[in-house]
């Protein structure tokens, strides 16, 4: 029998993902009927994203689970009316793009491309950058994007350590946990790539006291969520020169606002919102595995974890 797959994002994400969507359902042996208007009560699957129209979910009493289209699931895991299971998206194309942003930006800065690309004609300062195996990484957050990018980062010759809130394990990077790991490791972050989840216990995990343990002349990126940071906080440590560059590609209000000081600051670079992307012929994959494993009783991948917000 035919399980009925309802599509609840935007009309632009419907005409990505058509056929992808039943190419890859198709290809994992499920007969399914996917598209936009399904009736609440014939639903099996919701394909989501959280700028849907759809936000009460109590209709949908035969669903059998929800698969979110973003990584990201602050924005539908507190909704009081669901109550399915809910799945976050992972698949290579996102981990394979947040690799190349991170590491792209982090060896903008480490070599120092920027005064070469800028400097007038006839300008020759022959000063060799200083080598990955002298500089220090922290990666905060070591989902599946931190793990891989601090692995990436490690590959190149970085030393790399990497926080999370529960201790972890990976190879070739120095991991720290908890409270007392989060201040180690940002007092030996030359850089500090930020890639945890928006919760409310992360909200600000760089503030004035947590952004005065880096050493000074340190650099920040930010491709995980924008309120991560306290804004008026790393403004201040830019001004002061503790903190020599942010690049930022995820802010509080997005698109970022004309008027905000990043857009102007002589040490910030903005990117806009750009690092990581869901790719429709491989996020597809993602939501056909899982409902396959629907289908036969598995366990989703992904799955969310409610009470801690990912």
């Amino acid at each position: 029998m035919s399980v009925n797959v309802l599509f609840a994002a935007t009309q632009a994400r419907w005409s990505e993902y058509e056929g992808p969507l039943n190419d890859a359902i198709s290809a994992v042996g499920v007969d399914a009927h996917i598209a936009t208007d399904i009736a609440p009560g014939d639903v099996d699957y919701i394909v989501y994203a959280p700028n849907s129209d759809l936000q009460d979910f109590t209709p949908y009493t035969r669903a059998k689970a929800v698969l979110n289209l973003w990584a990201g699931v602050e924005a539908i895991v507190g909704n009081p009316t669901l109550h399915l299971p809910l799945t976050r998206m992972v698949d290579p194309a996102l981990t394979q793009g947040m690799i190349e942003w991170v590491t792209g930006h982090i060896l903008r800065l480490h070599l120092g491309m920027d005064a070469h690309i800028s400097a007038a004609p006839g300008t020759w300062k022959p000063k060799a950058p200083p080598l990955a195996f002298d500089t220090r990484v922290t990666v905060l957050g070591l989902g599946e994007l931190g793990a891989a990018c601090a692995t990436a980062l490690s590959h190149l010759g970085f030393d790399v350590t990497g926080w999370s809130r529960s201790a972890k394990q990976i190879d070739g990077i120095t991991c720290v946990s908890g409270p007392d790991g989060l201040d180690r490791g940002l007092q030996r972050a030359d850089y500090c790539v930020l890639l945890l989840p928006g919760t409310a216990a992360t909200e600000n995990t760089l503030n004035l006291r947590t952004l005065a343990l880096m050493p000074q002349g340190a650099r920040i990126l930010n491709p995980g969520r924008g309120p991560l940071i306290d804004d008026d906080a790393l403004l201040k440590a830019l001004d002061t020169g503790h903190i020599d560059h942010a690049t930022l590609d995820v802010f509080r209000t997005e698109p970022l606002p004309s008027d905000h000081p990043y857009w102007t600051h002589p040490k910030v670079t903005v990117t806009p919102h750009v690092a990581s992307e869901t790719r429709a012929p491989y996020s597809a994959k993602t939501i056909a595995e899982n409902i396959r494993r629907g289908e036969v009783q598995e366990p989703f991948l992904h799955l969310v974890d409610r009470s801690a917000g990912y």
